[in-house]
């Protein structure tokens, strides 16, 4: 036999899955059909089987009016006629559900209901043995019994109690289905002699996915003997439309043979599925067995139909009362968060750094956020190199929004490295261009699970070669450990996560927002900064400079005559008008620091100290002072501000060493692999280093220079601009011994430069 491994791989779930079920074209002996058109009620289809309840072959009835069949069927056509005239016009065909009709002496249900462009009448005979009383009596007891239940578990065994009493099947399961969609037996109700099957799982390929929509639109599903023959229609086609009738709401719809083959495996020859439903979407079954064929009588189906949604309301109130106070806890975690968030509009702080942080809104252990170029975690997390590969898979994933998974290494293999710490992972992205996430971690959770038989379906592969899935044929219980897993994330903690992350978009384009708001108070600021420094520069220098010029030709024309203390009081005020000018044009200088732009250039730094030592020297003249400059590498950086760094720092060293004899200065340049750096050292006063915290503060002045004149704005201007340089600006110092600045600047490409 030859056969490629493609094939055998495609005989999986999705062979079953696309599986036409709804349009079997047969139907289940025990009753027929009809289907008729909705505007003048020609039949256009009917079972095969109709011979055995109405005396004729069903080719005969296509293409005449149900009102033909009044004669020698005792078939009551006019009065159907009429029914499905009123129900029609009235919208309300199926409300009349089950109608009792009488054929040669035998009771039957018509059920009929509106589809697929057709009027599908089906008639099953009715049982005998379902006494109308006494289903009323039962039913009765259920819904009190259900309706009494206190907890999850007493209701699903109260409500498989009840449907078994009102069906008489060997077993009643409820069944369960999980996020995967494979089932569990959540409560059980059998026979003695049977074997159990509660806490068995049975995988999602057992109810295929088109099984389980049609079981959300048509709540009960019977199959009364799995051995006896269905009933095919006539014609195959349905009317001109090359397809059979769809059949999805028939209560008569025959059976796929492969579920057929699967309840004989089990030895179950009769069954009965009800639908349990929690918000709209399926949530289990109540799955009834028997190990003989058995008919249960339409209005005993719609009777557990009524338990089913009984217990789907009552499954949605538990399950609510249950998650509520949970929901509750992580919703006011959250907000939370948002308050903490806008405190200062930090994102970091608000979520990890107060009482209440992100991992309150759920229930990982771990939380990790990427955020502005830094990793913070919390609790047990992976390290933060694996957090870092995480974040660059979850680039390539799917997550506009979120991304959460409770078996992260079959998705990630390198998870399966962590997966005890992180075999669970919710994500939301804060910003994929920044890769910037925040990401939420559960522990992996190795836990058992008990297999109703192997869950893995046996492939059969016949003589022409064609694949396809057999039923289990063994239910034993097989056991399988499961690793990788974490507990699944609910949905209000995926609910609480796509808030959060609203929350935190918010607060950073609010902050965003803020900064485009300070930016033009700033603008503003430098505006009226720059009307003051004209104020300065004009209102309060004309009268400095008046001041000086009275005193000095006062002390000129009338020195003579003055006495000592007189002449030395107007050469103060000399001196004293010269410090206030000097003040104001450092003020200028330092405002306007910020505002200027950079005009960035190689400077030749040996020309430019060179004349500042001479500067230094005329201005030093009549005391020994030496300025040696030794290496003079050049720096990138705007000639202005450099000659300003270097001014300052040369003028301090030659005032602050004014009582050294002699006064000696060392400028010394060198470069590095990222940078130039000079120093600047003097032999002077020095710093003690318990004050260095005050040295680069805009008019603070050390406790040792008092008697030096001074203002405290020149090593504030070096730092503010070595900072627009993106360089740095240090010293050490030994009082009474020396003091050492150093600056250094960044290598700038001269492509770079100016852009």
């Amino acid at each position: 036999m030859n056969f490629d491994k493609k094939n055998l791989f495609q005989a999986d779930i999705t062979n079953c899955e696309r599986e036409p079920i709804h349009i079997p074209g047969r139907i289940q002996a025990h009753g027929f059909l009809l289907a008729v058109t909705p505007d003048d009620y020609t039949i256009i289809q009917a079972s095969e089987n109709v011979r055995e309840h109405l005396d004729i072959l069903a080719d005969q009835l296509i293409g005449t009016s149900l009102n033909s069949l009044q004669n020698g069927t005792r078939f009551q056509g006019d009065v159907l006629t009429d029914l499905l005239k009123t129900g029609l016009r009235n919208q309300s065909l199926e409300t009349m559900n089950p109608y009792r009709i009488r054929l040669h002496e035998r009771d039957y249900n018509l059920v009929s209901h509106q589809h697929d462009n057709a009027v599908i009448l089906e008639f099953e005979p009715v049982m005998d043995s379902n006494n109308c009383q006494n289903l009323q009596r039962l039913l009765a007891q259920s819904l009190s019994t259900i309706k009494a239940s206190w907890s999850m578990d007493q209701l699903l065994e109260n409500a498989a109690r009840q449907v078994k009493k009102i069906t008489g099947y060997d077993r009643v399961m409820i069944y369960k289905f999980w996020p995967d969609w494979h089932g569990e037996v959540v409560a059980e109700v059998k026979e003695d002699h049977l074997e159990p099957f509660l806490g068995l799982h049975y995988p999602a390929s057992d109810i295929p996915r088109q099984a389980r929509e049609l079981y959300k639109t048509n709540r009960v599903r019977c199959i009364s003997n799995v051995n006896q023959a269905d009933s095919a229609l006539f014609p195959v086609l349905y009317a001109n439309r090359k397809r059979p009738l769809d059949l999805a709401h028939s209560i008569l719809r025959a059976v796929s043979p492969v579920h057929i083959e699967y309840l004989k495996n089990m030895g179950v020859q009769a069954s009965m599925s009800i639908s349990l439903m929690y918000q709209g979407e399926l949530w289990g079954l109540i799955s009834c067995h028997n190990a003989t064929p058995r008919q249960i009588d339409y209005s005993a189906r719609m009777s557990v139909d009524l338990v089913g949604q009984l217990l789907s309301a009552a499954l949605e109130y538990h399950k609510d009362e249950e998650d509520q106070s949970f929901t509750q806890q992580i919703r006011e975690a959250g907000q939370t968060l948002f308050s903490n968030m806008l405190k200062d509009w930090n994102i970091v702080r608000g979520l990890t750094q107060y009482e209440t942080t992100a991992l309150n809104i759920n229930s990982a252990t771990g939380a990790a956020l990427f955020f502005e170029g830094k990793l913070v975690t919390l609790g047990q997390t992976p390290s933060d190199k694996d957090i870092h590969g995480l974040i660059g898979w979850l680039q390539n994933v799917d997550t506009d929004t979120f991304f959460q998974t409770s078996h992260l290494a079959e998705q990630y293999p390198p998870a399966a490295g962590f997966s005890a710490v992180a075999s669970g992972l919710l994500a939301i992205p804060l910003s994929r261009e920044l890769n910037e996430y925040l990401l939420w971690f559960k522990p992996e959770q190795v836990h058992s699970v008990s297999w109703a038989g192997n869950p893995e379906k046996a492939v059969n592969i016949h003589e022409n070669g064609s694949i396809r899935i057999s039923p289990r044929k063994s239910f034993a219980r097989w056991v399988q450990e499961v690793c990788h897993t974490a507990e699944p994330w609910k949905d209000a903690e995926i609910a609480t996560a796509l808030k959060l992350r609203e929350d935190i978009l918010h607060v950073v384009a609010k902050k965003a927002n803020e900064i485009r708001l300070l930016h033009e108070e700033l603008r503003k600021a430098y505006e009226e900064l720059d009307a003051f420094s004209y104020t300065v520069s004009h209102d309060l220098r004309s009268p400095l400079s008046t001041i000086k010029s009275y005193s000095e030709i006062i002390l000129e024309e009338y020195g003579e005559e003055f006495n000592d203390d007189a002449r030395t009081l107007f050469t103060k005020v000399i001196r004293a008008t010269d410090r206030m000018n000097s003040l104001i044009r450092n003020i200028m200088d330092y405002s306007r620091m910020g505002q200027n732009d950079l005009l960035t250039q190689l400077v030749d730094m040996r020309k430019l100290l060179h004349r500042l030592r001479e500067d230094t020297l005329v201005t030093e003249k009549g005391r020994p002072l030496t300025i040696h400059i030794l290496n003079t590498p050049p720096v990138a950086g705007d000639p202005t501000m450099v000659l300003q760094v270097f001014s300052n720092l040369l003028s301090n060293a030659a005032k602050y060493s004014r009582q050294s004899q002699p006064a000696v200065i060392e400028v010394n340049g060198f470069r590095n692999e990222y940078e130039v750096v000079y120093s600047v050292k003097d032999n002077g006063i020095g710093i003690d280093m318990k004050q260095s915290g005050r040295v680069f503060d805009l008019f603070k002045r050390l406790d040792n220079t008092g008697k030096t004149e001074g203002n405290g704005v020149g090593l504030s201007i070096v730092k503010q601009i070595m900072s627009r340089h993106k360089g740095k600006v240090w010293f050490d110092s030994e009082p009474n011994r020396q003091t050492t600045f150093y600056v250094a600047f960044p290598h700038v490409p001269v492509a770079q430069m100016n852009q």
